[in-house]
């Protein structure tokens, strides 16, 4: 008798903990980010950016322009306004000790940013993100300064597409 009322118990138990995972799962709202309903697509085409003071500050600034206008250009009077700031660190990781070079090494490049509505000044989304690309130190010095700059620039591309998709999260809101 006791094991009819223990296996009611477990049954009920188990038939509420899936109806309340259910409407849990309901309540969710997953949506893709640049869908045409949440007009995310339109707000990133009125995004104008601050001017670059750096060569990899221009490759994350041109790669911004490329996501949020999505290959036309940067608006004539934007709606929002993103002032960014990038800079690169490049790091030597593999070291050897009888000749004291480097055979390899790491580029980070950092951008510091924020968005901000042009009408009223009013900041939406402010943040860090960064990206880091490995690289190998050739031993003549051309080939060295080529590939730092490769890597900057991979890592430059990088740290942009996280922030267009911080911007797209926080226009898409």
């Amino acid at each position: 008798m006791s094991f009819d009322i223990a296996f009611k118990l477990v049954r009920g138990t188990g038939i509420a903990a899936i109806l309340a995972s259910t409407a849990f799962l309901a309540s969710c709202q997953v949506r893709p980010l640049y869908s045409e309903s949440s007009g995310v697509a339109g707000k990133l085409a009125s995004v104008g950016f601050s001017e670059a003071t750096s060569r990899v500050g221009q490759e994350v600034r041109n790669r911004l322009i490329f996501i949020a206008s999505r290959g036309a250009g940067e608006p004539a009077n934007p709606e929002y306004k993103v002032e960014f700031s990038a800079r690169s660190n490049v790091i030597s990781t593999l070291l050897v000790p009888s000749s004291d070079e480097s055979l390899a090494g790491r580029a980070t490049v950092s951008v510091d940013y924020t968005l901000k509505s042009t009408k009223d000044g009013h900041v939406i989304k402010a943040g860090n993100r960064y990206a880091t690309a490995l690289l190998d130190f050739p031993a003549q010095e051309f080939a060295k300064q080529r590939a730092i700059r490769d890597a900057e620039n991979r890592a430059a591309r990088q740290a942009a597409e996280f922030v267009g998709a911080d911007i797209a999260a926080a226009l898409g809101r």
